[in-house]
């Protein structure tokens, strides 16, 4: 069954604004996730929320997907940046956890 997809605050824009590649791969991982399946990279992110995982893009830089998928209704996307250091800085998170609060 394919759950939609629904962006929240500006994720659609910043996703937008990936390069080619990396954009192209996130709508793949996005589009797997839809399905039911699992992303190729990913992670948990309890430090944002239950069920929230981070799509992992190593691709001209290395590029991140927050989203949620445990509510029957829909796959959320909460946050997508670029990310630059080896850990996820607090303000991207802070972002995740803002618009998490949203959807409840």
């Amino acid at each position: 069954m394919l759950k939609p997809l629904y962006f929240v605050g500006s994720a659609l824009d910043d996703l937008r604004a990936f390069p080619r590649a990396p954009r192209r791969e996130a709508g793949y991982q996005l589009d797997r996730v839809q399905f039911g399946l699992e992303p190729s990279d990913w992670k948990p992110m309890p430090t944002v929320g239950r069920g929230v995982r981070e799509i992992r893009i190593h691709h001209e830089g290395q590029y991140r997907v927050i989203y949620v998928a445990k509510f029957d209704d829909a796959v959320y996307v909460l946050h997508a940046f670029h990310k630059k250091t080896q850990k996820t800085r607090k303000q991207d998170i802070e972002i995740a956890r803002r618009r998490l609060k949203k959807i409840r």
